[in-house]
């Protein structure tokens, strides 16, 4: 027992264990949400038990990524970018439709079911930094093909998700897109040029694309009043319920309006409405703190890299964590329409959590591995000692 436990303790003092104790500490939070929402009448068994096994699956993968050197995990790119689109084109065929949702991207393994789009966020994280890391060290990242190539690798996924009907989570794939290319240095030439394209192309969007429930969303946002019992409802719902919080919150599994589920779904896309009535501003803060605490990790881990697929690892993460935690929360506080994004660690749902602890194992391994070259620079100072001495 004490050689594991020290083998145990030997492997963590080499990770960044300041990310694991955050990824962690969201986990619980979330948890203990989830476990108030589960007294609710109105809110299925289960969610808490599947909560609770998904983490602990998703932690022993990290674990395993952990130690694995994302230089050869990302050679296989070609694996990752083959079966990511196998299964969104599989699910956009077969895929089939949850309670509270108006899209069919879950399909069902093993009598649960598993929303494809989640692995494949990471898939397109692993990917997409290879494809940049390859492009910058061609000198081609600033050249017009070279963008190109990389507005094609990201409108694959996008494009087969929206055929799934599920635009939130491609709007997600799409910041990915920007926030990644941005940090590896394209010109803002692009990104002017993207701006006045979809300037001109909301004409299009709104008549061609939007299906009238979408359109809904938005202009009920501008006042959820107009429509208190439609579209309107779940929003105003959830501020009300963040209000009645104030500073300290009714107290934990004291909620009136959580117990009696006046929030829809409350136990996944509007679960920082619970933590809003129950813990109030306070809860609100520390919820938030600890989301932004696991972006701060991502950079840092990010500028300590050995190398650019490193860097552009730890970012695409933080890009994911950073786009879907000010997405949800502009849902819940009615700035955002309700597009059905999840709040990353906290809200209800194993395929979404347990793919998270995916990017926390890439982040992990990128920090574990980031002194390779360092090491190698000194065993070349020690051979080339060595030939010296011997002549």
């Amino acid at each position: 027992m004490k050689k594991f436990l020290g083998a145990v303790g030997g492997f963590f003092k080499r990770t960044d264990y300041i990310f694991w104790i955050l990824t962690i500490a969201a986990s619980v939070y979330g948890f203990a949400l989830i476990n108030s929402v589960s007294r609710s009448a109105d809110s299925e068994k289960g969610f808490l038990a599947t909560q609770i096994l998904a983490v602990g699956l998703g932690y022993i993968c990290a674990v395993v990524i952990s130690l694995m050197d994302y230089n050869v995990v990302c050679k296989f790119w070609y694996v990752f970018a083959a079966v990511g689109v196998l299964a969104l084109v599989y699910t956009s065929i077969f895929g089939i439709q949850v309670a509270g949702t108006d899209d069919k991207a879950w399909i069902r393994i093993a009598g649960r079911t598993f929303q494809t789009s989640e692995l494949v966020k990471i898939f397109f994280i692993v990917t997409f930094a290879k494809h940049l890391a390859v492009l910058k060290e061609r000198n081609k990242l600033k050249t017009f093909l070279g963008v190109m190539t990389l507005c094609l690798h990201a409108l694959v996924p996008i494009g087969l998700i929206h055929f799934m009907g599920d635009d939130g989570t491609a709007l997600v794939f799409g910041f990915m897109f920007l926030i990644m290319t941005f940090v590896a240095g394209v010109q803002l030439r692009y990104y002017l040029a993207l701006i006045i394209c979809a300037g001109v192309s909301i004409p299009i969007l709104w008549n061609s694309v939007l299906n009238e429930d979408q359109k809904m969303r938005f202009w009920t946002l501008f006042n959820l009043e107009s429509d208190p019992n439609g579209f309107g409802y779940q929003q105003l719902q959830g501020k009300i319920s963040i209000a009645s919080g104030e500073m300290y919150g009714r107290g934990y599994y004291e909620g009136p309006r959580v117990a009696a589920g006046s929030v829809p779904y409350q136990e996944n896309d509007f679960i920082f409405s619970v933590a809003g009535e129950e813990l109030g501003f306070i809860g609100c803060v520390v919820l938030l703190g600890l989301l932004l605490l696991l972006m701060l990790r991502c950079v840092m881990n990010a500028l300590s890299a050995k190398d650019d697929l490193g860097k552009f690892l730890c970012f695409g993460f933080f890009a994911m964590l950073a786009v879907q935690t000010v997405i949800n929360v502009g849902m819940c506080l009615g700035l955002l329409p309700v597009i059905g994004i999840t709040l990353p660690f906290f809200s209800s749902g194993g395929s979404s959590v347990a793919c998270l602890y995916l990017g926390v194992g890439i982040v992990e391994s990128v920090y574990m591995h980031r002194h390779n070259i360092e090491k190698e620079i000194d065993f070349s100072h020690l051979h080339a000692a060595q030939a010296g001495a011997q002549q």
